[in-house]
């Protein structure tokens, strides 16, 4: 069934002025115009809508009963269509999925819930945890905000670099590695753990040692941040782990920080979003304070961004 929308403002019209020279005139169309919209109004509902009495035309009672829902559809459908309204955060009623990996929730967790709340009491969030294997959350729009350590490939994934963080060597009190100066070479002898939903066990690190002529064993590879300071904690392992999202739990596990004794390479933090909601206020807003809450976390630290 084919519809012409456009007769739903031409009914609007017609039944508000009573009259087709009327609803014409506030439409700016010509009287002979809106008189066939008014023919195709009556074809399509099998109504008069308008009947002659007299000199002037009265509405049926179909046209009555509809008058008021008509007016309404149109008005939602102006709303629907016209430019977006300002926003209201204090009325502002919406949940948003944030998904990002468990150490900047962590970090950062409180602070937005803090931030969102006391800004837009009506927004609820969804801190979700990271799943084991890429998927397309974002795009089918059950994820609204993400994290992630490296930009999108894909061209309908926006993306943001908000900072990044330094790496930084965690384990035990009276860890080996604490007794003396600490050469690449002892770092590098040392067991290691990695940090990966894939279970991955290599990383960036590897790499940098690699160019130095250095090789190092890695013993297991865990799923979280939190397990590997857990277990940093618990054995001789080392823990090699972002800075600034991590400084808190190290601090409550007691665990001893060491500076790399060879560069590194900072981790980069990415905030990524769907482009539907390039042009969402709310979601624009939602960006925004995320945006800060990391840059303040980093500002802590002592990194740029």
């Amino acid at each position: 069934m084919q519809l012409d929308l456009n007769l739903l403002t031409a009914l609007d019209a017609l039944l508000e002025e009573g009259s087709v020279a009327g609803a014409a005139a506030r439409l700016h169309v010509t009287a002979p115009a809106m008189s066939r919209s008014l023919g195709r109004i009556r074809k399509a509902t099998g109504d008069q809508i308008l009947v002659r009495t007299g000199r002037s035309m009265v509405p049926t009672t179909r046209a009555l009963a509809m008058r008021a829902q008509v007016h309404t559809l149109v008005q939602q459908a102006h709303h629907l269509l016209s430019a977006q309204q300002e926003l209201d955060l204090a009325t502002l009623d919406r949940v948003f999925t944030v998904r990002w990996h468990d150490a900047l929730t962590a970090a950062c967790g409180t602070a937005l819930t803090t931030a969102v709340h006391h800004q837009a009491p009506g927004v609820r969030l969804r801190l979700s945890a990271e799943p084991g294997t890429d998927d397309a959350e974002l795009r089918r729009g059950d994820v609204d905000l993400e994290s992630s350590s490296s930009a999108p490939a894909l061209p309908d994934i926006r993306h943001r670099l908000v900072g990044s963080d330094r790496l930084v060597i965690a384990v035990r009190p009276g860890h080996p590695l604490t007794e003396g100066p600490l050469t690449p070479e002892h770092y590098a002898a040392a067991e290691h753990l990695t940090v990966s939903r894939r279970g991955s066990l290599r990383d960036p690190i590897d790499d940098a040692l690699t160019t130095h002529g250095l090789e190092r064993r890695v013993i297991v590879a865990g799923p979280t941040a939190a397990f590997a300071l857990q277990l940093a904690l618990d054995t001789d392992l080392v823990a090699t782990l972002p800075d600034a999202v991590t400084r808190t739990a190290r601090d409550q596990l007691g665990l001893v920080t060491l500076p790399p004794p060879l560069p590194l390479p900072d981790v980069p933090l990415y905030l990524l979003w769907h482009q539907r909601h390039d042009d969402d206020r709310a979601h624009t807003w939602l960006r925004a304070l995320a945006t800060e809450t990391v840059q303040a976390l980093f500002a802590r630290s002592g990194r740029p961004h």
